[in-house]
């Protein structure tokens, strides 16, 4: 499979992985990133992906955020998701099933497959 090929893919649940991380606490699109690197580092989230997401999350009315300053450092930009965005999360849970289903029914399937190769 070509990379490119192969980063459309992961990036095709890039937002369910936005949305399931901000569902487990808001943060900042730093912090996401470095979550989504560190819990999975197959997806080579890179910050230009996260940040567009989370615009279009946004844009889409499924995350909202809010300037947060510190005593020191300067402001940071907090993503928590909305009701439209638990919405989505649902959605994504039942179409990730549904794939994850069909995926091991198709590993089922190859490995009752005949030893031989195109013999």
């Amino acid at each position: 499979m070509s990379n490119s090929r192969s980063t459309r893919q992961q990036s095709r649940h890039l937002p369910a992985f936005v949305l399931l991380f901000l569902a487990e606490t808001p943060m900042h699109g730093g912090a996401l990133q470095s979550a989504l690197n560190e819990k999975l580092p197959s997806l080579k989230a890179d910050s230009a992906a996260v940040y567009r997401t989370l615009k279009q999350l946004e844009k889409d009315g499924e995350v909202e955020s809010a300037w947060v300053t510190a005593d020191s450092g300067p402001a940071i930009r907090v993503y928590k998701l909305t009701i439209a965005g638990w919405d989505k999360l649902d959605y994504w849970r039942a179409d990730i099933a549904e794939r994850l289903e069909n995926l091991n029914r198709f590993i089922e399937a190859y490995e009752q497959l005949p030893p031989g190769r195109g013999d």
